[in-house]
């Protein structure tokens, strides 16, 4: 198994069952016997601004890096607090004291954004904004001790979901909207220790599946985003996502394909991971996809500076963000 992102090994003999393709290696131009045409809605959507975007992402990256217990991830957490309930009057800051793999209590706060709260049709929107304490991954040993920036490992789901708020704050999406930014997700246990401890990533989302900002929550379908804003980025058909939610990433992929995106949505099918999308579908039984730069043919299996200390500005791209921004709008906004 890999760092933070494990073979899902739960998952992975059903999930190879099920899939059959995952050695499926070409790139598709066009729909395939899994992505059905289907009808276009008629409806408004907004144009996905990936300036704004990238704004979010480098305001992030200028407090140093998130992670836990530290100052910089204080008051990041303040000032995406903050940034939301510009858009929104609807958000909860949820505390929680959380226990690491090594015994670290993290002061953790999974952030809610709601828009039409009172709606009973929802879909749900996802990502980490924490960063890894280590870079564990650097291939210079002097480095592996140190934090890692999280410009894309974190921060660009986050940049990419606040502008959507911005979006949906200017135009109502006409279904409900939860927005919920995981914290701890990055504090899993480092690679010298790998697989000494079960379920030691993505702590905010398994407390927050757990106990949700809304007794009994439930939505239609839900998105994470992670890694989302690397240049030449790949977002593969990834395992556990066709487990759980096959229909949902299917129909995601069709809108990326209709908008021209189909060098950044691959139709590859690759092997299940485990992220914060895991305990979605596991604990709250909410079909969860997972869109993430990720192919297990890589050396790392994620982008190339995946917990390195380069893991910076120099590497977002904004054509990556416009590509996963209007995706997700378009799916959302056609939602309703």
């Amino acid at each position: 198994m890999t760092l933070k992102k494990k073979t899902g090994i739960f998952v992975i003999a059903a999930t190879m069952a099920l899939l059959g393709g995952c050695g499926e290696h070409s790139k598709k131009n066009s729909t395939t016997e899994d992505q059905k045409p289907e009808e276009v809605k008629n409806v408004f959507v907004p144009q996905f601004n990936a300036d704004s975007a990238y704004k979010y992402i480098e305001t992030q990256v200028a407090f140093g890096p998130r992670v836990p217990n530290t100052a910089a991830h204080k008051a990041c957490a303040d000032w995406i607090e903050n940034s939301l309930k510009r858009f929104t009057p609807d958000v909860i800051a949820q505390k929680a004291s959380l226990r690491a793999f090594d015994g670290t209590m993290i002061n953790a706060t999974n952030i809610i954004a709601s828009f039409n709260p009172d709606n009973k049709s929802r879909v749900l929107l996802c990502a980490h904004w924490d960063s890894r304490p280590w870079a564990d991954h650097d291939p210079d040993p002097a480095n592996r001790k140190k934090p890692v920036p999280a410009a894309n490992d974190g921060a660009s789901g986050v940049g990419v979901l606040i502008e959507i708020a911005r979006l949906m704050s200017l135009n109502d999406p006409g279904l409900g909207v939860d927005i919920v930014l995981f914290d701890a997700e990055d504090f899993g246990e480092p690679q010298e220790m790998q697989g000494q401890h079960e379920d030691s990533w993505a702590l905010g989302s398994q407390y927050w599946s757990k106990n949700p900002h809304v007794q009994g929550y439930s939505a239609r379908f839900g998105i994470l985003l992670d890694m989302v804003g690397a240049e030449n980025a790949t977002f593969t058909m990834e395992g556990t996502s066709m487990y759980y939610a096959p229909d949902i990433m299917r129909k995601v992929w069709n809108v990326a394909h209709r908008l021209g995106y189909n060098n950044f949505f691959l139709t590859k099918k690759t092997g299940a991971i485990t992220d914060d999308h895991s305990y979605i579908n596991d604990i709250l039984r909410i079909p969860t996809i997972d869109i993430i730069d990720y192919d297990q043919d890589r050396d790392k299996g994620f982008f190339e500076y995946w917990h390195t200390v380069k893991d910076d500005m120099s590497n977002i791209s904004k054509e990556t963000l416009k590509a996963v921004g209007q995706t997700v709008t378009t799916v959302v906004y056609e939602a309703k």
